[in-house]
């Protein structure tokens, strides 16, 4: 079972001067601290340091990585898992998913997750970002995040050859004057494939997609890339809003050096963020202090643990490693949503030069799954609520499952990614894969502290297939999938080399299905278990915000990095409203 690379996804809440130290400085003192120089951080770093009066620094475990090239080469975005710039995180056994460990990738360096991710900038639904207002976060709707989403965007317009390769756009939905560049691979692969691949799935009922990035995902397309097509180079967050911003003095960048915990005044009433503990690499412990607010953007699998070791979240498990309660908040690291997918890879006689990226979106009806019933909504929830200990009651769980259940009806629930060798970083070939993933999964799981030791990984438990609908959804995504191969034209290409037909017979039954796709592989009110409110601030605190993927309630179908652009630039203006 693979992790889908940058889009781990915790859902616990609303449900200069280029300083290179290895080593922070004690008593420095700035008007914002923003814990993690990632997508979010960074974005909010630049956006703020636009006013002149206003001191930032940027606090981040990794170092820069500017002229790596596993980050910069565009055809290795693949090379880096695995290396000193992926934290390498790993999850617990999963009891549901055949026992096994399943690494979760993240970035650590200056640009975060973005420095290692697959680069694919696809939006959520309409439907799915109307449904954070629905369920309380007043001005968190489609309508209000969408010129957000344009306003990172600096969308480099197809050229003629990459018309030619089946490359598409609405004008009117994309930035042209952000600071980050996304648009087409400029070695897209020419040839028949692309009119092969579309003429097969329009067989299923697939129709084409002109823009994937107008609100509606479902159909065929060619994915756009955070990229530069000119230099061929990677977009990432610190090429886009850091480097080219880097001599405002306003600006201050603590790299090699992890924050561990929020330092508290001492005051009745809302908790104050007083600063942020900080250790460099030498192990050196001191202390950063901020007269206005403290930012967190430590990334969905390392920001829980932040608010942990800073006495906010479940009393239980801060008073098993000794920590004081600062705030109660039970729902600080449960409700981790990740999407868990499979991949089919296929030989041909043709060898492949150039670089794909063809991505496909479908509802469940698309690969005849049908809907959940309303009696197996509190079944689920209960089944969810008891396997994270009841840190989120079962009646908040079966609001959001019902919220979730009537997307279903609508919204995509499957995407399936098809690239040459090529594509995935490796040399050209006749190889050819399918990745396919559910993009709504019921299932919840945690992320918690392991000790008081704040270097220490956290435990991820993401729980994939612990409601059993979530499995049966994956098992039908793959039959779909391997329809698609048999369907003219594409059946008369190639030959499925894994899993193979002896592993998995071309007429399995639902259950070898299933067990295949087992085997192989939260901005919310805080009466439903969320952490920060719809300012993202902290609940109980005066000045501790939260800004990462962290904040997103529901799985989105598409890719989080563009929507975690947005939610920081929409942030990024909050924060200066409340500036005085």
């Amino acid at each position: 079972m693979l992790n889908r690379t940058a889009d781990t996804l915790l859902i616990y809440i609303f449900t200069g001067f280029l300083s290179s130290l290895s080593n922070a400085t004690c008593n420095e003192i700035f008007d914002f601290i923003i814990i993690g120089g990632g997508t979010a951080g960074l974005t909010i770093a630049n956006r703020l340091t636009e006013l002149p009066h206003i001191t930032v620094a940027v606090i981040e475990a990794g170092d820069k990585v500017f002229n790596n090239p596993n980050v910069t080469d565009t055809d290795k975005f693949t090379v880096a898992l695995g290396t000193p710039i992926d934290w390498q995180y790993k999850s617990t056994n999963q009891t549901y998913a055949a026992g096994q460990k399943v690494s979760c990738p993240a970035g650590k360096a200056l640009g975060g997750t973005s420095t290692i991710n697959g680069m694919t900038w696809v939006r959520g639904e309409k439907a799915q970002i109307d449904s954070w207002e629905t369920i309380g976060n007043e001005g968190w709707s489609w309508d209000e995040l969408f010129p957000y989403y344009k306003k990172s965007e600096n969308f480099i317009v197809p050229s003629p050859a990459q018309l030619a390769a089946g490359a598409s756009y609405n004008s009117v939905d994309h930035g042209e004057s952000g600071p980050l560049k996304t648009g087409y691979h400029p070695e897209l692969l020419n040839g028949s494939l692309h009119g092969l691949v579309e003429t097969a799935w329009k067989s299923l009922g697939i129709p084409s997609t002109i823009d994937a990035n107008g609100g509606d995902v479902r159909g065929f397309t060619v994915e756009q890339q955070t990229l530069d097509p000119d230099a061929n180079v990677r977009e990432d967050a610190a090429r886009a809003f850091y480097y080219p911003f880097q001599d405002r003095t306003n600006l201050h960048i603590y790299l090699n050096t992890t924050a561990t915990k929020v330092i508290w005044a001492s005051n009745d009433g809302d908790a104050i963020a007083d600063g942020v503990e900080v250790t460099s690499l030498n192990g050196t412990v001191s202390t950063i202090n901020a007269r206005r607010e403290v930012i967190l953007s430590a990334g969905s699998l390392r920001s829980p643990a932040i608010l942990e070791l800073s006495g906010i979240g479940n009393q239980n498990i801060l008073d098993k490693f000794g920590i004081p309660s600062k705030i109660v908040l039970p729902g600080v690291g449960e409700n981790l949503i990740d999407q868990p997918n499979n991949a089919i890879i296929y030989n041909s006689s043709t060898i492949f030069n150039g670089t794909t990226g063809y991505v496909t979106y479908a509802t469940a009806a698309d690969f005849h799954m049908g809907l959940p019933s309303a009696d197996d909504l509190p079944i689920w929830a209960k089944q969810v609520a008891a396997a994270n200990n009841y840190a989120v009651n079962a009646s908040s769980l079966e609001y959001l499952f019902k919220v979730q259940s009537e997307l279903l009806k609508s919204v995509a629930n499957a995407e399936v990614f098809l690239s040459t060798g090529k594509g995935l970083g490796l040399p050209p070939s006749g190889f050819l894969a399918t990745a396919f993933w559910l993009l709504m999964p019921f299932s919840r799981g945690s992320v918690h502290i392991v000790s008081s030791d704040p270097l220490a990984y956290p435990i991820i438990n993401p729980n994939y297939f612990l409601v059993d609908y979530d499995l049966k959804i994956q098992a039908a995504i793959t039959k779909w999938v391997r329809e698609f191969w048999m369907t003219a034209p594409m059946s008369s290409l190639a030959s499925e080399i894994s899993p193979g037909y002896k592993t998995l017979p071309a007429n399995a039954t639902d259950a070898q299905y299933i067990e295949w796709a087992k085997t192989s592989s939260a901005m919310m009110p805080r009466r439903l278990g969320g952490v920060v409110d719809n300012r993202l601030k902290v609940y109980g605190t005066a000045n501790l915000r939260v800004v990462d993927a962290s904040v997103i309630p529901f799985q989105i179908s598409g890719h989080l990095t563009a929507t975690i652009y947005a939610i920081a630039e929409k942030a990024a203006d909050l924060i200066k409203a409340d500036i005085k």
